[in-house]
Order: C-alpha cells, then sequence, then structure tokens
C-alpha cells in the first residue's frame, strides 16, 4: 500500500475554480473525513487557520501542537494527518502551483519562507493582535468563493495572495532582514532541494549535486553551511531518512525490498544507516511508531 496522494478535485464541490479549494475547516473535516483520516500527501499547497480547536498534526514524522491562532502551510509531496482531543474550528484553503503563479508571473511560491525551503518550519503561531485581521481575510476568501460574483478568481487571489504577505511578516518578524541569505543563495538551496528530491534514491553524493548546479563541491558546501549551517551530505541524508521512514512505515513492502527500493546494497546497510541516525533499527521504527 502506497501513500494516497489527494488532488484538489476530490475536495471540490459544484462549480469549482479550477485548482482551487476553501472552506470552514469543520465543514471540511465533515465533508472529507474519509479522505483524510489516514496519513496522506497532496499535490498542491495547502494553508489552514486554526481558530478552536486543540490536537496534534504529524507532518513528515514530526507532532505540531493544534491551538488556536496556529497556522500550517504543507507543500505537495509532504505526508501528514490530524489528530484531535477538541473540536477545531478555523478555514482551510489550497491551490495548485499555477493557480498562483499564472497570476503573479514576477512572484513565486517560494518567494514565501514558509514554501521557500522544507528546512524552514512548516507552521506558525499568529500573534494575539494580528489573529482578527487575519481571520476576517480567510473568512472573506471563503465567503466569495461560495458565490458567483464578477471577478471572483481575481478578487480571491489577491485575497490569497494579502494573507501570505501577512503570514509571510509575522513569520519573519523575529528576523534581521540585513541578515538573511544573499538571492543568489537562495536560488542555490532551493535548486539544491529540488534535484535532492529528484536523484536522492541514486545519487548520494555531494559531488553529483554541484554537477547538476554547475558549481563546485566547495561552493557549494559554502552556501549550505551559511544558509542552513549544514553540510550538504546532511540534507541528502536527511531526505532519505524521510524517504526511510514513509516506505517504513506506510508501505506494506517488507524492510528488504524499502533497502532496495532505496538503491541500499543490502539490507543489513541500510539497518545500519537507519540506526545511526535515528537510534533504532528500522524493525523497531515500524513496531513503534503503530504501537
Amino acid at each position: 500500500m502506497k501513500i494516497p496522494v489527494l488532488k484538489i478535485d476530490q475536495f471540490q464541490k459544484s462549480k469549482p475554480l479550477k485548482d482551487l479549494y476553501i472552506n470552514s475547516f469543520s465543514n471540511h473535516i465533515a465533508r472529507n473525513k474519509d479522505l483524510i483520516s489516514k496519513p496522506h500527501s497532496h499535490n498542491f499547497y495547502l494553508c489552514v487557520l486554526f481558530t478552536e480547536g486543540t490536537g496534534t498534526h504529524e507532518i513528515d514524522f514530526n507532532s505540531y501542537t493544534i491551538n488556536p491562532g496556529k497556522v500550517f502551510f504543507l507543500k505537495p509531496g509532504q505526508t501528514h494527518f490530524w489528530k484531535f482531543d477538541t473540536k477545531p474550528e478555523g478555514y482551510i484553503f489550497f491551490h495548485s502551483q499555477e493557480f498562483y503563479e499564472m497570476k503573479f508571473l514576477d512572484h513565486t511560491l517560494h518567494s514565501f519562507p514558509f514554501f521557500y525551503s522544507y528546512q524552514n518550519p512548516p507552521l506558525l503561531e499568529v500573534p494575539q493582535e494580528k489573529r482578527n485581521e487575519l481571520q476576517l481575510k480567510f473568512q472573506e476568501a471563503y465567503a466569495e468563493y461560495q458565490q458567483d460574483h464578477l471577478l471572483k478568481e481575481l478578487k480571491i487571489t489577491n485575497l490569497i495572495n494579502s494573507i501570505y504577505i501577512e503570514l509571510t511578516r509575522a513569520y519573519t518578524a523575529d528576523i534581521n532582514i540585513e541578515k538573511l541569505v544573499s538571492p543568489s543563495y537562495s536560488i542555490i538551496l532551493e535548486n539544491l532541494e529540488n534535484a535532492i528530491n529528484t536523484h536522492f534514491y541514486k545519487e548520494k553524493l555531494p559531488k553529483f549535486y554541484a554537477n547538476q548546479l554547475h558549481i563546485t563541491t566547495k561552493h557549494l558546501n559554502r552556501v549550505v553551511k551559511q544558509t542552513l549551517n549544514k553540510t550538504t551530505s546532511q540534507l541528502i541524508s536527511e531526505r532519505i531518512l524521510l524517504e526511510s521512514k514513509r516506505l517504513i512505515v506506510h508501505s506494506n513492502n517488507n524492510l528488504a525490498n524499502v533497502a532496495n527500493t532505496l538503491e541500499f546494497s543490502d539490507y543489513a546497510y541500510f539497518s545500519k544507516f537507519f540506526k545511526a541516525k535515528t537510534g533504532e533499527t528500522p524493525i523497531h521504527f515500524r513496531k513503534k511508531y503503530f504501537h
């Protein structure tokens, strides 16, 4: 069994805007509970604001607390599921990359820090004084989505853009703008993450990725060190480890097949790698996860 990848049209009502979905969170849960009750991934960008409720949100094996004022962001391919202790409420919207970027040709989704790098946290606690203002923007987008007024799509796109701008300002409020990494380093890091996502099954050495980006390995390591305080090898290992966890937990493959899928020479080598990174064997990790 593979992790289900959910598409926007599975969630849509009648006469939807193409590549866009907006709902109140309680309606979303009620209408789609069979789709979203198990770990799954998406082929779209997602943003949710919680105004009520508590629980946990697991994103790629990291657990985050849900409470009023929390906003979560998901990029295509990330695996997640919700677990609620008290009834949630809020607003959720998701859209394809094309829906946004066809309207803002000079501004991509990766300009926003929460979508820019997997190294950036996928959540934000909105300051108390900003919550009402932000909630009103989500409410207005939801109300517009339900109506059929003139220039509906343009208004919703502008509201989503406004939401993203406000969330970016809150997300970066504690960052000294002068210390942000240079745009050229940001582009290299983005291209590196994309290259690792594409090739990590086969290619596990920094030299390959430096060649893909047409820079030296030394320069690539310098960029990763200055932007993330990590090494290129660490980024590659983290991606392999994440995929290992996804396959161990969300597929019915035996562990030897998981090792084979990830192109390790044998299971013993894979198990040694996994234990060195997590402190436990793949078998123990699978048992613990379902305990």
